[in-house]
């Protein structure tokens, strides 16, 4: 087999193999993208965060997105037990500088990057899966085999694994590692018909925080909407229902879901994922970094998965870029990345941590305070805001210290989170906005 040679080899089509393809081919270098799958094909994580517009907008695609897809203005989390709402605006972030971003059928959003990054100049193979890696001094080479064609090989100077949670290197490697206590299970459809809220309020995410399981309802288009449940792989385990019957169990057992759904009719398959919070424990060699959820995934709550896919890409494509003009830059900027990936996955871990601690959480969250700003912080953490200045961190060093003290001394009132309750709950749900 005679290679083809590239600058970079990219392993993933999905948002974070194509931010990166496009940045490099925009730079000046040969890429190809090799994704196993044909777009469009189904995919979850539909809600973005405001911090990623600004990509959207060095990518050129801002335009695209403003035509095909429905604004998100923010998000609204309810107790199950009907007692407690807040809605919070992005607008009202601490020093918010994006009132907006998007939520996204994902099958359309993630072939429009591809196709983009076609029209910048990158090599696409879809239906292509990489079969072997080999690690050389001066190059990776990888065989691959396409559905249409016999088996090749290419090389290229660097490798980017952006093959999401198949983490390729990861397990090739075995660097990956998972969280003990964040094994979770979510089963997951889209609805046509499900009613929401008028106005700006009917774009936000609704999520329902339950005792032991949580609710998530994405507005997708003016009729359509994403419905989904994450509960303990172990309570799954223990339902012994395939995952349509279990959907369906737990819709019917939330009254603040099923209320809304008197009209509502499923029009997809149930989906279905498990065990999927990990994280690798290198994220780079002398010829590979690695991206996206190909890094890790910390978990669907928050939705941090796409605005760490397209972060890290954007990082990883600006260091390579550099590397690939000068070598003796590799060491300084690969460790730089990592540095940065690694901290803003920890702070969505911690943020995801205490989400799962206990009810401390959402007692304290739903009863948001604007004392020392600490709300707009919080706003701003979930907007996809870095944290990174000092003004951030300390006022969440005490969201935190009250979620800890919370569970010894009721600084915010109880909350059941018993959806039993709902059915008898005050009409007038308590409304706070951040």
């Amino acid at each position: 087999m005679s290679a083809k040679d590239y600058d970079v080899a990219i392993i993933g089509g999905g948002p974070a193999g194509s931010t990166a393809a496009t940045l490099l081919t925009r730079a000046g270098h040969r890429v190809v993208v090799l994704e196993r799958e044909k777009f469009p094909r189904f995919h979850i994580g539909e809600s973005l965060l405001p911090f990623t517009v600004s990509a959207f907008d060095r990518l050129g695609v801002r335009e695209k997105m403003d035509r095909q897809f429905m604004e998100k203005h923010g998000g609204e989390i309810n107790s199950a037990c009907g007692t407690k709402r807040v809605k919070f605006y992005f607008k009202d972030g601490y020093h918010s500088r994006r009132d907006r971003a998007y939520q996204v059928t994902r099958s359309e959003f993630d072939k429009m990057l591809l196709d983009h990054s076609r029209e910048e100049g990158a090599e696409v193979r879809e239906e292509t899966s990489v079969t072997k890696i080999q690690f050389e001094d001066d190059r990776v080479r990888l065989e691959i085999q396409s559905a249409h064609s016999p088996a090749e090989e290419v090389s290229a100077r660097y490798l980017l694994d952006c093959s999401g949670r198949q983490t390729v290197i990861g397990n090739f490697l075995k660097l990956k590692k998972t969280y003990d206590h964040l094994q979770k299970f979510s089963v997951f459809s889209h609805y046509e018909n499900v009613d929401r809220d008028p106005g700006v309020d009917g774009t936000l995410i609704r999520m329902v925080r339950g005792l032991d399981r949580w609710f998530w309802m994405i507005p997708l288009t003016a009729t359509r909407m994403s419905i989904g449940v994450v509960m303990d792989t172990k309570t799954f385990r223990e339902m012994k229902m395939s995952p349509e019957e279990a959907l369906d169990h737990c819709i019917n057992e939330q009254p603040l879901i099923l209320e809304r759904m008197a009209r509502a009719e499923r029009v997809a398959p149930v989906y279905s994922a498990g065990d999927y919070s990990y994280r690798n424990r290198q994220l780079f060699g002398d010829r590979w970094m690695l991206v996206g959820d190909a890094a890790g995934f910390i978990d669907p709550v928050f939705s941090s998965g796409v605005f760490l896919a397209i972060m890290s890409a954007e990082r990883a494509a600006d260091s390579l870029a550099e590397v690939l003009k000068d070598e003796s830059k590799k060491r300084r900027l690969f460790k730089r990345y990592a540095r940065r990936v690694n901290r803003v996955m920890d702070m969505y871990l911690n943020f995801v941590s205490a989400w799962y601690s206990g009810k401390e959480f959402g007692e304290v969250f739903l009863n948001p305070t604007n004392i020392l700003q600490i709300a707009p912080a919080i706003n701003a953490v979930l907007a996809g805001n870095e944290a990174r200045s000092f003004a951030i961190k300390w006022r969440m060093w005490l969201f935190y210290f009250f979620v800890r003290a919370q569970r010894f001394v009721a600084l915010s009132p109880r909350v059941s989170f018993d959806p039993k309750q709902a059915e008898t709950a005050p009409a007038e749900m308590a409304t706070a906005v951040f």
